[in-house]
């Protein structure tokens, strides 16, 4: 629509309007004065005929069509004037047809009073040039040699004025580069018009009048141009919709990919997709306009963690610092990652950024210790937007940081662990990146919920949350240990423990604990964002088949690993507490051994 355009494209498309409006009255005046006879009006009708047969150019707004011979013709014959008033005529027709597309009107002025300037600048070249009157103020026909050149120039000027504007115009409209548009989709387009100059030099030539018997020889041949020009068009077409195919398929790729890190890694879940939108929101803040490059970046912010899949669960997810030795363990997640997509022929150099997207500007990062330009581009915007997220995200072992401290934090490692440039661009494009990011994540909600509230549920398909409608939880001590004790019955869970959330402390502390280590529990207090119980209460996000050394490594026992579930307790969007279940050695949680058994039976408690 006319009112979202930037006001730099709606300048330039008034100004041209405005020029196009001028250049058209001016042409209708000199046909007026100086009357040029039927001819003309038998080329219009060719030119509007061959014009309505166009050919839409892949991936622009932009049309073509063979019409060209008959505007040059017009030119040759006729002059400026008449040439103008045949581009009008036939821009105005393609405008009409386009309205069933339901073109915006500013489209359709911009076409008919804008393109018309471009010709009739060309035709004033030419005749400058030439230093001759239209053919048809002469008695005698004149060598086709002493035209080339003029009419060389005329075709190209033409064609680079005609070709530009419009460039332009979608440059503008779109923020990205007028000569990339031009080189990528213009360009080739200008034998179209060469070819259509050729054709009008033959035809007047030998005549300074038109005569049927040649347009009768000329006609066809237009015909099978166009016809073998929709034909290559039509190829190319092909072959653009099978590039996107292709290239949903390793987006679709990528997604399941990453949906495997997802699942994986439980602590960091969502990590990715915010990485990937921050990624591409910086990349394009700091000017990358190569869309191999882009959509480079777009795969490798989803990926950049595969080599994750090799890194154990209790060092993946554990609470606290990383020993030397777990820490070295991790480092290994970046060349792994690259070794396992290296085996993917992507069509862009994905596996470069996630190999070195932990390489620090100083050369002091892993795992080939590159520094400053030596690290590709895309793994510097994704160490950037990868840390700041990592740092405005609860963890275990920490709460999250608030955006100032997190940007501080970037500001100060500026320089030693990140590019300068890139640092800068995001501090000061975070604002505009981070609603962006909110957006998409708020509409991503609003559909999942949308789906969620369309489907049937069912009891033992999914981990119920229940909500209350009256009652703390302390009042409910009894009931709870009683539940706690029955559900450890019926399922076999080792240890089940209920965390109540305190309002007034902002703590988790143990109201009821069954099983053979509950003395471990009891009087226990957990800050929010304290392992994966204090995560899970932090984020209202359940966490199912963690490592339970993660949740036991702190009460100082020594235990196997085994499998612990820790599910938040919830009143509507009010957390009301957490219940973390522990499974014996070799057993994994399945969703009815909490769903069927706990969660129907303590949504019941509260009622």
């Amino acid at each position: 629509m006319w009112r979202t355009l930037p006001a730099a494209a709606r300048i330039y498309i008034l100004a041209l309007i405005a020029a196009g409006s001028l250049t058209i009255a001016h042409s209708i005046y000199s046909l007026f004065a100086r009357p040029i006879g039927p001819g003309w009006f038998i080329l219009a009708v060719l030119t509007l005929v061959s014009g309505s047969a166009t050919l839409k150019l892949p991936a622009l707004p932009a049309t073509i069509s063979v019409s060209e011979t008959f505007v040059f013709t017009s030119v040759l014959l006729f002059g400026p004037a008449a040439g103008t008033l045949i581009v009008a005529l036939d821009a105005l027709v393609i405008s009409l047809w386009s309205l069933r597309h339901q073109n915006p009107l500013y489209k359709i002025f911009f076409n008919v009073f804008a393109l018309p300037v471009a010709i009739w600048v060309g035709s004033q070249i030419f005749f400058l040039m030439a230093g001759i009157q239209p053919l048809v103020r002469h008695s005698e026909t004149q060598p086709i040699g002493a035209l080339l050149l003029p009419l060389l120039c005329f075709t190209l000027s033409y064609f680079l004025l005609n070709s530009s504007i419009i460039a332009v115009a979608i440059a503008l409209e779109r923020g990205v580069s007028a000569f990339r548009i031009w080189r990528e989709n213009f360009a080739w387009i200008s034998l179209n018009y060469f070819g259509g100059a050729s054709v009008a030099a033959l035809l007047v030539s030998y005549t300074r009048n038109l005569e049927f018997s040649q347009l009768a020889i000329i006609v066809p041949l237009l015909l099978v141009s166009y016809l073998t020009f929709a034909t290559a068009m039509g190829r190319a077409e092909d072959t653009n919709r099978h590039l996107v195919q292709l290239n949903q398929l390793y987006m679709s790729t990528i997604e399941t990919l990453a949906m495997a890190i997802d699942a994986k890694d439980q602590i960091t879940h969502g990590h990715i997709r915010r990485v990937q939108m921050y990624a591409i929101g910086l990349a394009r803040e700091l000017g990358v306009s190569d869309e191999t490059q882009i959509k480079a970046i777009e795969a490798a912010a989803l990926l950049h963690d595969m080599g994750k899949l090799a890194v154990p669960d209790y060092i993946l997810n554990k609470p606290g610092p990383l020993s030397t030795a777990e820490f070295s363990r991790m480092k290994r997640h970046a060349s792994i990652g690259a070794e396992i997509l290296s085996s993917i022929e992507f069509p862009y150099p994905v596996v470069p950024i996630v190999r070195h997207h932990h390489e620090n500007w100083d050369g002091s990062g892993y795992p080939d210790g590159l520094k400053g330009t030596e690290i590709p581009i895309g793994a510097r915007v994704l160490s950037v937007v990868d840390c700041f997220d990592a740092l405005t995200s609860d963890r275990p072992y920490r709460r999250r940081l608030t955006d100032d401290e997190a940007l501080r934090t970037l500001r100060e490692r500026r320089g030693v662990m990140y590019d300068p440039l890139i640092i800068d661009t995001f501090i000061t494009a975070y604002p505009k990146l981070a609603a962006t990011v909110r957006a998409e994540e708020e509409a991503a909600k609003h559909l999942f919920f949308e789906i969620a509230q369309s489907a049937v549920p069912s009891p033992s398909s999914s981990i119920a949350q229940p909500t209350y409608d009256r009652g703390s939880v302390s009042s409910a001590v009894i009931t709870i240990d009683q539940l706690l004790r029955s559900a450890r019955d019926v399922t076999g869970l080792d240890d089940l423990v209920f965390y109540e959330y305190s309002k007034l402390g902002g703590d988790l502390i143990v109201v009821s604990a069954i099983g053979e280590r509950s003395h471990l529990f009891l009087k226990e207090k957990l800050a929010i964002g304290e392992r994966v119980t204090g995560w899970v209460a932090a984020n209202r996000t359940a966490v199912v088949n963690s490592d339970s050394r993660l949740e036991l490594e702190s009460t100082g026992q020594s235990v196997a690993s085994t499998k612990c579930t820790a599910l938040p307790i919830l009143n509507g969007d009010e957390l009301l507490g957490v219940l973390t279940a522990f499974a014996p050695p070799g057993v994994r949680f399945a969703d009815q051994d909490v769903s069927l058994t706990v969660w129907q039976n303590l949504s019941g408690a509260f009622r």
